[in-house]
């Protein structure tokens, strides 16, 4: 079976607005599908609708659309903060002004965008209607754009507004970063270490794990996939050792034992930390551990919204880890999904997981978040690492120490 691209790799191209200015119209018209409710009602659209497709030459990306930013209401009030949630995740914002033409309420839209160095493409919508643009403020890269829809199949402006997505996707979309491909040389070999416990889903990988095999094929290296007991029997049967020894969080301990001191090692959690978020920030959360007391609050988030069971690492084992560390018992909060904390001023640390299902947005705006509020921000393998005492050579493969 052929998987396809997941959401957290797609480059993600938010839809906004106020109400009733096309955007569902223009997103079935992009898809060429009917995606979204078409209504000439305005507040249609009530939660964000998502639509990954193929859009060449960008390849994945995942078109949403939002409710009306000017809903009226409690309801609307709502549907509103749902939206803004969007803010956090996309890469690209698409402003849609229809009728109205362009207002103070577009204007501060765009400023809201400029501030979070967000790339903005403007778009005037419904212009079979003779709409005048009406008086904005720009800058000189933020693409301008006129669309008309009648039907899905009958469109115009279209292509402008693929060429505009396309200038305004930021680089590491077009040219996007290694997983581990700069850390192996040419034909090198990794081992990867990868458990087979009750959280490891039935006939698959997990999505870290996959990336980083996947990753290594790109780089034209070799992979080696192990449970930890084989490990220590793999390594004696390899001529040469290898260049790197990645590891799941959760058998650090076992395998930094199993691997000589001499041999690279890592773990998935600290790839994704670079790949998702910021290496060395994350690196300085975790070295925060240090100034924990007991009875301090800890919030533990998790980008999926996954079932807990057994020994699960985010609710038992990083705060048993943690506990002992620190020699007390501390006050550990959880926050699952798209749920964050809008007050982190009580909390002494935020331990974030692999962000495997968040894109790479999503992630740098927490981590923005957290360093606005003076809180140090660090994830799961690299907390779990420094509670374990092999933070350094947890690093070390990066130059960090």
């Amino acid at each position: 079976m052929t998987q396809s691209t997941a959401r957290a790799l797609r480059l993600h191209i938010g839809l906004f607005g106020r109400r009733n200015v096309g955007k569902s119209s223009l997103l079935n018209a992009i898809t060429r599908q009917s995606v979204s409710i078409v209504s000439s009602y305005a507040g249609t659209t009530t939660d964000p609708v998502e639509k990954p497709m193929e859009l060449q030459p960008l390849g994945p990306v995942v078109f949403i659309d939002t409710a009306g930013l000017d809903d009226e209401g409690a309801l609307g009030a709502q549907r509103i903060e749902k939206s803004k949630l969007v803010f956090e995740r996309c890469d690209i914002a698409c402003i849609i002004c229809g009728e109205e033409g362009w207002g103070s309420f577009e204007q501060a839209l765009f400023e809201t965008f400029e501030k979070r160095s967000l790339p903005t493409i403007i778009i005037f919508n419904k212009q079979d209607l003779s709409l005048a643009d009406g008086d904005f403020s720009r800058g000189e890269k933020v693409p301008v754009i006129y669309t008309s829809v009648q039907t899905d199949t009958e469109a115009t402006g279209l292509e402008q507004l693929r060429e505009a997505l396309v200038q305004q996707a930021p680089e590491d979309v077009l040219q996007p970063p290694s997983i581990l491909g700069d850390l192996l040389p040419a034909g090198g070999l990794v081992v990867f270490v990868v458990p087979i416990d009750m959280e490891a889903p039935k006939g698959r990988l997990i999505m870290p794990q996959v990336q980083a095999i996947r990753d290594t094929l790109d780089n034209d290296a070799m992979s080696l996939v192990v449970k930890e007991r084989e490990l220590a029997p793999a390594l004696d049967r390899l001529k040469i050792p290898p260049d790197l020894v990645v590891t799941d969080s959760q058998s650090f301990l076992k395998v930094s034992a199993d691997v000589p001191d001499t041999i690279p090692l890592t773990s998935f959690s600290i790839l994704m930390a670079r790949f998702k978020g910021d290496l060395q920030t994350l690196a300085d959360g975790a070295r925060a551990i240090e100034n924990l007391r007991a009875g301090d609050r800890v919030l533990i988030a998790e980008s999926c919204s996954h079932h807990p069971i057994g020994e699960d690492i985010g609710r038992v084992k990083i705060p048993r880890w943690l506990t002992q560390y620190v020699g007390g018992k501390l006050s550990i909060e959880h926050a699952q999904g798209r749920t964050f904390p809008e007050d982190l001023s009580e909390f002494k640390l935020v331990i974030h997981c692999g962000s495997c299902t968040f894109n790479r947005r999503s992630m740098l705006n927490r981590i923005c978040t957290c360093r606005g509020a003076g809180v140090p921000i660090t994830n799961y393998g690299m907390a779990i690492a420094y509670s374990l005492g092999i933070f350094p050579r947890a690093l070390r493969c990066f130059g960090l120490t």
